[in-house]
């Protein structure tokens, strides 16, 4: 039997050691509370739906709560992670693959979209919507094996700049959503890039640029064949193209490849209406966005009747289902991170 002055002192190390664990736990909080994740959000509505997102599905023991497991986040790419204005990146890259074999294909002058695309016709390119977006790179590439173009795309993206700001492709991407992917990952969710760009042409930048590995993409694909170069094995591109993703696409595929429902999911487009249904239809809390342009002085600004990038169904669908609209003016600091700086810099 203890004694009451043994008694007392271990009661006293007890509360001793409560306050110091409780005062521990208050000046983390208080730290995480000083650390603003979101720097390039302006403070509103949006940003703080987002912080109360994330806070209601990673706090243990809540109604809420949603295990690491489950916190799957999915990302259209064009024009919600980086710039789809004036056309699709990969229709420039493909532009230009298609100029540089043509002599080996005098049927592409009277075939579109490849006629535009040796016309320069950047209106006629676009025109040719996703399915253009593929055909043209599956059929200039054919012949190329996986490690070829993997140094063609690298290699064009290192020297290719953006017609109106100057930069390379892959600096214009954008600052809040790369902000975004990571405040997601610092709290255990699982981020992918789901979108109708092709895969391979993804694959060479997205981990270097979003953190994003090539394992974490959904894209559309071409047929590859195996051939023996050289007594060794090569995957090789053919022009017959594979898969697209796209519309209901991009929901099917996401099941076939991640076999998980996501909690979160971000487009632009009408094109990722699908997969934000998909995303809003399960059960518990879910977040759904949609990255609305609406700066035409530090971006563009486009949506009902935009060719690139339409955003028609899907703002009357955010509004009847009261999912998150992103406006790019109103609720972004910044857009991109070299915003402010010259060129070059």
């Amino acid at each position: 039997m203890a004694r009451d002055g043994d008694y007392s002192a271990a009661t006293q190390m007890k509360k001793i050691t409560h306050w110091f664990w409780f005062a521990w736990w208050l000046s983390a909080l208080s730290l995480h509370a000083a650390v603003d994740m979101l720097p390039s959000w302006n403070d509103g509505a949006v940003k703080q739906s987002i912080l109360q997102f994330v806070a209601d599905v990673s706090t243990p023991g809540t109604v809420l709560f949603v295990a690491p497991a489950e916190r799957i986040a999915v990302f259209d790419n064009d024009g919600t992670l980086w710039t789809e204005q004036p056309c699709y990146t990969q229709f420039v890259f493909a532009m230009d693959r298609v100029k540089a074999v043509a002599a080996r294909h005098p049927e592409w002058t009277a075939r579109e979209p490849f006629k535009s695309a040796l016309a320069g016709d950047l209106k006629g390119v676009v025109a040719s919507g996703v399915h253009g977006l593929i055909e043209l790179p599956a059929a200039a590439c054919a012949g190329m094996t996986i490690e070829e173009y993997d140094h063609a795309a690298k290699d064009w993206l290192a020297s290719a700049r953006h017609p109106r700001f100057a930069r390379p492709y892959t600096e214009c991407v954008y600052q809040p959503m790369l902000e975004l992917i990571a405040f997601l990952r610092a709290n255990s969710f699982k981020t992918y890039v789901v979108s109708g760009g092709s895969l391979e042409f993804m694959r060479p930048w997205t981990e270097r640029v979003y953190g994003i590995p090539p394992e974490q993409l959904i894209g559309s694909t071409v047929v590859h064949k195996v051939e023996v170069r050289d007594g060794q094995p090569v995957m090789v591109r053919q022009a017959e193209i594979e898969l697209i993703i796209d519309k209901v696409e991009k929901a099917i595929s996401i099941q076939r490849v991640i076999g998980r429902r996501p909690i979160l999911a971000f487009g632009n487009s009408d094109g990722d209406l699908p997969m934000l249904q998909w995303t809003a239809s399960g059960t518990g809390r879910r977040f759904c966005g949609y990255v609305h342009h609406t700066d035409a002085d530090r971006e563009y600004a486009y949506d009902r009747t935009a060719t690139t990038g339409r955003l028609d169904k899907g703002l009357d669908e955010a509004a009847a289902k009261g999912w998150t609209v992103v406006d790019m003016k109103r609720d972004w600091k910044r857009v991109f991170q070299f915003d402010g700086a010259p060129a070059g810099q």
